[in-house]
């Protein structure tokens, strides 16, 4: 990915942006983007940027329109922007711990929260990092060392579109025919004739190894790359291949007489903590190592960003903003959780730390470390008061949840800053983004997961980050003296593994390190059945070849094709649960 635009936008006056076709454009691309990642993060643990869709279709539909009459005014740059930045705030919604602290504080004290407490719950976790965000924005998008190259890919599409037009039609079309595909298969699979699950073997076939029918997981792996799809295929013949059969035949795994068909569930319960215990170790291991290797601002620059951006920027409706949220999310950790105020307000500076680093990390290599300042929040929060399962769970989802939504919006910011827009009209859009993203994603989660103790964690519904957080919290409440002495050690060996990746892939050379498996993926490799892995591999595989074959095709289309084989099954499986809901009314 390139770090910065290749050519520069022409100078643009401000006409139109925060208008109401841009909001409400915004908004409806938000309430159809969110399920795809709702849905995405409950099946494979990850999520996808909206913000490149919500661009190529808002531009298809309105220049369309204009173009059909000549009396309407044009889509604006500026709104394009305003419309990307409403939609993928709404789709982001996911770091406020939809998919991963909430389904797992209910999976360990049996605790459902009713609708509207979950959308308010989630609503002001992201509110939070929406202002970490307005703070962290004026000095972070100066800092020119800082180049946030998914922010710089948004632009570049935005360049794109408004230079090119007719590619951002054809982009569209491909688009929306890879999602009519995806969603067709989805829709045959579950409404017409189910698909069959082919498997080499019923031996194989009871350690996951299936042929799941599933577009969208080839459209995430054609945006994964070659190397984490070969991790993929690696972890899940180390994991479901080697180390599965290995528990059955040594009793440490005991499956019902006579069992057929995947065994995920009773498998995965054993093979999640060495799974876990390498992706953790290996993303806070990576972390630290990126913090001490990034170049340190002189005393001269830091004095001058603080005169610049630290000094007067506290104004009024700001600080209202922020101390309103510090104010919504800790009297909500008092009230749906019964935490107290005192240990609900450390998450609040936890929250800004994590934020900071969270922010840096990803404007300077565009990685998200999203999973490793979940479990810095988890692990924070489990030293000061360990044993308790709400605080360990919703407090680090404050502190964590808020970082991550902060990070999101950072890359927003950075477009805003290059095409000039105004920031707090873009500040406005990111709070109507997140609002109707609580909504729509509380409602499309418990549609799609009525009973989390009887649905998540199978094969249907793997969750990994659910898992992830459900282990790291019943291992800080016991400790790993309630664990089998089989199980530490798996915890240790993969702690000790996920150290050593962690170090290498950061310490080595970039030609060198690319060669070495991507620990992310070779971790969710032991939580996802082997069937999931084997199709994401098998997107990557394909991407690779024809990108080696036809390389201008893939750079033009393989990630517009990949988000709409997402959206198609995503949008039709959601789809098809709220249908399911109706007819049992």
């Amino acid at each position: 990915m390139r770090d910065a635009p290749s050519t520069a936008l022409p100078p643009v006056r401000i006409e139109r942006e925060l208008s109401p076709r841009a909001v409400l454009t915004g908004v409806a691309l938000g309430i159809l983007l969110t399920p795809s990642n709702v849905y995405a993060g409950l099946r494979i643990g990850w999520s996808f940027n909206m913000s490149i869709i919500a661009l190529l279709v808002g531009f298809a539909l309105w220049q369309g329109l204009a173009g059909r009459s000549k009396g309407r005014p044009a889509w604006t740059l500026h709104e394009s922007n305003i419309n990307q930045t409403v939609a993928s705030a709404a789709a982001s919604i996911v770091s406020g711990g939809l998919v991963a602290p909430i389904p797992a504080y209910t999976l360990l004290t049996g605790h459902q929260l009713d609708p509207l407490p979950m959308m308010a719950w989630v609503f002001s976790v992201s509110f939070l990092g929406i202002w970490i965000a307005w703070y962290l924005r004026p000095a972070l998008l100066d800092d020119h060392g800082l180049k946030f190259p998914e922010g710089m890919a948004t632009l570049e599409t935005l360049q794109q579109i408004y230079h090119h037009g007719h590619e951002a039609m054809m982009r569209i079309k491909v688009l929306c025919s890879a999602a009519l595909l995806s969603g067709l298969v989805k829709w045959i699979d579950g409404f017409v004739w189910a698909i069959p699950r082919w498997a080499p073997s019923p031996g194989l076939e009871r350690l996951t190894f299936t042929l799941d029918p599933s577009l969208m997981l080839v459209g995430f792996g054609g945006i994964i790359g070659i190397r984490v799809g070969l991790t993929l295929l690696f972890g899940a013949a180390l994991a479901w291949g080697g180390l599965a059969p290995w528990l059955i035949d040594h009793a440490l795994v005991v499956l019902a007489p006579n069992s057929s068909g995947p065994q995920f569930a009773a498998l995965v319960e054993w093979l999640l903590w060495p799974g876990v215990s390498l992706m953790v170790c290996a993303t806070l291991t990576s972390l630290l190592v990126r913090l001490l290797q990034m170049p340190r601002q002189r005393p001269a620059e830091l004095q001058a960003n603080r005169a610049a951006h630290t000094l007067g920027r506290f104004s009024l409706p700001p600080a209202c903003g922020l101390l309103l949220a510090i104010a919504l999310v800790v009297a909500l950790q008092a009230l749906l959780f019964g935490i107290d105020w005192w240990m609900a307000l450390l998450s609040i500076p936890l929250a800004i730390c994590l934020a900071v680093v969270a922010a840096r990390v990803v404007g300077a290599t565009g990685i998200a470390p999203i999973g490793a300042i979940g479990k810095l929040s988890q692990l924070s929060f489990g030293l000061v008061a360990p044993g308790q399962v709400a605080i360990n769970l919703m407090s680090a989802n404050t502190a964590g949840g808020a970082a991550g939504q902060a990070t999101d919006l950072m890359n927003d910011f950075k477009v805003g800053q290059a095409i000039g827009a105004t920031p707090h009209k873009q500040l406005i859009a990111q709070c109507l983004g997140i609002l109707i993203g609580s909504v729509a994603g509380v409602l499309v989660y418990l549609v799609l997961i009525p009973d989390p103790q009887a649905l998540l964690l199978t094969e249907q519904w793997p969750a990994p980050a659910v898992a992830t957080w459900k282990a790291v919290a019943q291992t800080l409440m016991q400790g790993l003296g309630a664990l089998s002495p089989e199980l530490r050690w798996a915890i240790v060996a993969g702690s000790a593994a996920g150290v050593l990746l962690g170090a290498l892939d950061s310490l080595l050379p970039q030609r060198v390190a690319r060669w070495l498996p991507s620990t992310g993926a070779l971790g969710l490799a032991f939580i996802l059945p082997a069937s999931i892995s084997m199709m994401m591999g098998l997107g990557a595989v394909v991407t690779w070849l024809v990108g080696c074959r036809w390389p201008s095709v893939t750079e033009r289309f393989a990630i517009t094709a990949a988000a709409g084989l997402i959206a198609g099954e995503s949008i039709t499986g959601v789809a098809a649960s709220f249908w399911e809901m109706v007819r049992m009314l």
